[in-house]
């Protein structure tokens, strides 16, 4: 992963791209285990923006809720 920020589909696209790596049964236990370690932060990162969406999501919903639209 770079330092650069990257985005949550860049993170997902990555994370696929290495759990099909690990699913072709072709890589060797070192590789494997590289490949699990880099899909797990994939994997976080892709977990910390849902998260942040959600808590949007749930603040602009309740905001909604307290409009009066009459």
């Amino acid at each position: 992963m770079s330092t650069k920020k990257s985005t949550f589909e860049q993170n997902l696209s990555e994370l696929e791209k290495l759990v099909q790596k690990l699913e072709s049964g072709k890589l060797n236990l070192d590789d494997s285990l590289k490949n699990f370690e880099q899909s797990v932060k994939y994997y976080q990162e892709c977990k910390k923006y849902l998260s942040k969406a959600q808590k949007k999501i749930k603040i602009l919903s309740q905001s909604l809720e307290e409009e009066d639209f009459d």
